[in-house]
């Protein structure tokens, strides 16, 4: 015959272990196709370099997370997807104007975009990442 106090040990148990699961499943984010369809975004960061005055970076994704934007001189367009909770951008094409001003913040931009497996989306702001470093930062706009 089973103790009650050891029912009641093992129930405490069970809940204790169900509470830690709960707690570290919703520490996992999400990457959610309908938070980022039609969205536009201005970079706001780009770690290690200084972003120009003279002009801005962009990132919108379209319906079926086509992206499109503004690499500071240049147009450029290709497509994200989400796969197991992970974003990649692919297929990255873009004009090839040179603007000197801006050429090496462009350079870093665009190599950031092509390192992107994961994101992060809090305070309409959109961390773009490889593994756990961050790559750019962007805010929405409207």
């Amino acid at each position: 015959m089973i103790k009650k106090s050891k029912i009641n040990k093992t129930m405490k148990n069970l809940l204790i272990c169900g509470l830690i699961v709960c707690l570290f499943s919703s520490c996992l984010e999400k990457i959610d196709q309908k938070k980022l369809a039609n969205t536009k975004w201005e970079l706001t960061e780009l770690p290690g370099l200084t972003l120009p005055a003279s002009a801005k970076a962009t990132l919108n994704f379209g319906d079926s997370l086509r992206i499109s934007g503004k690499s500071f001189c240049n147009s450029y367009g290709g497509q994200a997807e989400i796969v197991d909770n992970k974003i990649i951008l692919k297929n990255i094409f873009g004009t090839k104007m040179f603007c000197q001003e801006t050429n090496a913040a462009e350079s870093a931009y665009l190599q950031a975009l092509n390192q992107v497996n994961g994101a992060k989306i809090k305070n309409n702001e959109l961390h773009l990442l490889n593994g756990n470093q961050k790559l750019v930062v962007f805010r929405k706009i409207d």
